[in-house]
This record gives C-alpha cells, structure tokens and sequence, in this order.
C-alpha cells in the first residue's frame, strides 16, 4: 500500500463510457480513489451503491469518487447501469494502476492462494498528495467511513 504523505501516481484510464480520466484532472478537488476486486459481487456491490447512494453528500464536500477494478469498460457499464451508479469506474484490466497503487497483492480464500486486488481506499487531497490510505476496508463501511473522513 502506498504510504499517507506521497503524491499519488498520476494515471490514465477509460471510464464506463469510454472516457478516458487522469488524476492531474482533478486538481483542486478532493478524490476517493478505491479499488476493489470485481464488478457484480456481493461486497463491492454495496460498496458501490453505498457510495452512490451518499454521492450528493460526498459533491457537496468537493470530493469526486473514483472506483478502479480490472474489469473491462463493458462490464462496467453493465455494473453501471444495472445498479444506477453515479460516479466513474475506471477499467483497468492490464492492471498498471492497480500495481501502481500496490493494490495487487496474494490472498488466501478458505486456503486457496492467489493473486487477486485487495480492497483498498485512499483519499486523496485537492494536490494530490495522499492523506488517507486503509487496505483493511469493510467494503458496506466505506462509503461512510470515507464520508466522515470529507472535512
């Protein structure tokens, strides 16, 4: 996990729509920048709704909501549409962010090992430098655990 204090790496990547976004293009806002395992599971499931559902609040507080998986753009779009989110999902299926991020770690499930994404939260300030950064996300806390975090 990249540590509170550093500069966030920059990166370029397409949205559900195609839309390619970079961290340098929100300068002057705060981000929430999560990454999590796969769309249509049942724990980024909630967390996606969650942040959804506080979407107004988390606006309101100048802050913009980026969530980041492997899956493709399309797939996005299906999570997108079927769920009504509100905010960017970013696909990034060649994983470059998602190491970047140091989010691509060895998991055990019921004892099986393998290389999966490890649900992680950052925030990230209006220069981009990381203030927040947890790897133990209960993923329905996030949303409103990271609303809390908004000053």
């Amino acid at each position: 996990m990249l540590e509170v204090g550093i500069k966030a790496p920059d990166f370029e990547l397409p949205d559900q729509n195609g839309k390619t976004h970079r961290l340098s293009d929100y300068t002057g806002k705060k981000v929430i920048l999560y990454f999590y395992p796969k769309d249509n599971t049942a724990g980024c499931t909630k967390q996606a709704c969650g942040f959804s559902e506080r979407y107004p609040q988390f606006t309101e507080k100048g802050a913009v909501i980026l969530g980041v998986s492997k899956d493709s753009v399309s797939s996005h779009k299906r999570f997108e549409e079927k769920y009504g989110l509100a905010f960017t999902l970013l696909a990034d299926p060649e994983r470059k962010v998602i190491e970047a991020y140091d989010v691509w770690k060895e998991k055990k499930n019921y004892g099986k090992v393998s290389m999966g994404v490890v649900r992680t939260t950052y925030l990230i300030d209006e220069q981009g430098i990381i203030i927040k950064a947890n790897d133990k996300v209960k993923a329905a806390d996030d949303p409103e655990n990271m609303l809390k975090e908004l000053v």
